[in-house]
C-alpha cells in the first residue's frame, strides 16, 4: 500500500513589473561618394571634359526643419598652369534625386565656400515606407563639366571636392 503525503495549501506566487521605454530621435544625415572620379574628354577637340559623381544619402528631418547637401571646392586645380575653379572652368548640374529637390540648371563651382546641390524637405525620412521614402538609401547624380581651353598646359590636374550633408 502506498502512503499518501500530506498536501499543503500554498498559493502560486507571481510578480508583475512594467517599464516605460522611450527613445528621442534626432535629425540625422549621412552621405557617401566614390573616393575619386575622372573627367573624360569629349570626342571633339577643345570640347569639355565631363564626369558624373553618384552620391548616396540617408536623412531624417524634423517637421519644422529640413536639410541640404552642399559642394565645397577646397582647393583649386593643381599643379598651376591648368584649369582654374576660381576662373569659372568647373561647372556642375544635379539630376536623379530620389528624395529632396536638386539644384536647377548648370552651376559654376565656387572655390572656398559651400554651394547647394540638394535641399531636403521637412519631415523627410529614408526607408521604412509610409511617410518615409521607399529606398533605404537615396541617390543624386552630380554632373561635372570642365572647359578645355587651349591655354592650359598639358598634364594631369586634380581638384579636391567635399560634399557636406546637414539635417535639422
Amino acid at each position: 500500500m502506498l502512503a499518501q503525503l500530506p498536501t499543503y495549501g500554498y498559493a502560486a506566487a507571481t510578480g508583475v513589473a512594467s517599464q516605460n521605454l522611450s527613445a528621442l530621435l534626432y535629425p540625422i544625415a549621412k552621405l557617401s561618394a566614390p573616393p575619386s572620379a575622372t573627367l573624360a574628354p569629349s570626342a571633339s577637340g577643345f570640347g569639355v571634359f565631363s564626369a558624373v559623381i553618384p552620391i548616396s544619402y540617408r536623412a531624417r528631418t524634423t517637421g519644422s526643419g529640413g536639410g541640404n547637401i552642399t559642394l565645397q571646392v577646397t582647393s583649386d586645380f593643381s599643379p598651376a598652369g591648368g584649369p582654374s575653379v576660381a576662373g569659372g572652368a568647373l561647372q556642375y548640374s544635379c539630376s536623379g534625386a530620389s528624395l529632396g529637390t536638386p539644384c536647377s540648371g548648370w552651376q559654376t563651382a565656387a572655390l572656398g565656400y559651400q554651394t547647394p546641390v540638394l535641399t531636403l524637405p521637412s519631415t523627410a525620412c529614408t526607408g521604412g515606407g509610409g511617410a518615409c521614402s521607399g529606398p533605404d538609401s537615396n541617390s543624386l547624380n552630380l554632373n561635372f563639366t570642365l572647359t578645355d581651353d587651349p591655354v592650359y598646359a598639358t598634364g594631369s590636374y586634380s581638384v579636391q571636392l567635399t560634399f557636406i550633408i546637414s539635417a535639422t
